[in-house]
């Protein structure tokens, strides 16, 4: 009889990886980036464990989504007080905070409890290219997300 293996933690390997957004779809990097936070791009995946890598997402700004979305997509939130409700397009928060977008993005794709919060503690965005982790020796990762249209 065959025996689930756990992994320990303390065993674990967790990478550092930095992915540049410049022209990348939204949705696309956001899947992208969950999946390598969670781990599921390794053989010991466990679900209710924190098995995944961290990520560095570098040009935020130039991020991309496509049709009418830049205009139509609204972003929203609430202060906590009566009338607090704050609604924000696409591209007024890329011009503000662009960081905000990719992690908003990000976020929504992970688990909705304690260990989703743990997993997005592991997720770096900055704007321009650099970033403060170069002792981690974070390696380049290379996501494709514009669809090449072949069938």
């Amino acid at each position: 009889m065959n025996k689930t293996i756990t992994p320990n933690p303390e065993t674990l390997d967790q990478k550092w990886y930095v992915i540049d957004a410049a022209d990348q779809r939204l949705g696309r990097l956001a899947s992208e980036v969950a999946q390598i936070l969670r781990g599921k791009n390794k053989p010991t995946f466990t679900p209710h464990m924190d098995t995944g890598d961290f990520v560095i997402i570098v040009n935020a700004e130039k991020v991309v989504v496509t049709g009418k979305k830049s205009s139509q997509k609204l972003y929203r939130r609430h202060s906590g007080r009566p009338g607090g409700m704050k609604v924000e397009t696409f591209e007024k928060l890329q011009a503000r905070l662009p960081e905000r977008i990719v992690e908003h993005a990000v976020k929504g794709m992970l688990p909705k409890n304690s260990l989703g919060r743990k997993l997005f503690t592991k997720l770096k965005v900055y704007t321009g290219p650099t970033h403060p982790h170069q002792a981690q020796q974070p390696e380049t990762l290379i996501v494709n997300t514009i669809p090449t249209g072949e069938n």
